[in-house]
């Protein structure tokens, strides 16, 4: 189980910066607002499936940059944050190819995971994503981890977590998973072999 932004996926295709990095230049919309009005105020429901991503942007665009659509801003936000880490791709490859399978399990709404899989390509590289909008929980919920489970039909001491955020890992070790937090110190071969063999 591989998270995706952070690990596999990080910042801008043309440098690695976070995908807000000249959002306002480019489209007229300040960060710090977006970040209040909508990844803070409305971005949980989305997250998890209760909220679609479209109208909910939009009502916080219709407050902070009432001349941005919101099918503008989501085709910017992907595209700008869309850099796969070749490195880890590679290793991702190497893993498969070796026979073990290799799921994406992400915080994503449906728009950005079909976006991950079909857009990117992603679904040709791994054997499935597990996303919270379609779980209806986030990591570091234990749903989320029981609904992953369920999905792949694998059991806890069988699964592996690659995890850039700590209390993610912790989640995942607390269901009995094996978990790793990821801090680009240690590629993703290194940790399989040191984990899995």
């Amino acid at each position: 189980m591989l998270d995706v932004d952070g690990v596999l996926v990080f910042g801008r295709p043309r440098d690695g910066q976070h995908w807000m990095v000249g959002l306002e230049d480019d489209l007229g919309v300040p960060p710090r607002e977006l970040a209040n009005r909508f990844f803070r105020a409305e971005w949980n429901d989305v997250v998890v499936g209760r909220a679609e991503l479209l109208p909910a942007l939009q009502r916080a665009l219709d407050e902070i940059a009432p001349s941005v659509f919101a099918e503008n801003l989501i085709a910017y936000w992907f595209e700008m944050s869309s850099r796969i880490v070749q490195p880890v791709l590679s290793d991702l490859r190497k893993a498969r190819q070796k026979g073990t399978p290799v799921y994406l399990a992400t915080n994503q709404d449906h728009t950005r995971a079909d976006y991950l899989m079909n857009n990117l390509g992603l679904r040709h590289e791994v054997d499935g994503i597990v996303y919270s909008a379609r779980a209806g929980y986030k990591k570091p919920d234990a749903e989320f981890y029981s609904f992953a489970e369920k999905m792949t039909g694998y059991r806890p001491s069988e699964l592996i977590m690659v995890d850039d955020t700590l209390p993610n890992v912790e989640a995942a070790t607390a269901m009995g998973w094996l978990a790793v937090h990821w801090t680009c110190s240690e590629s993703l071969s290194a940790i399989l072999q040191r984990s899995i063999g």
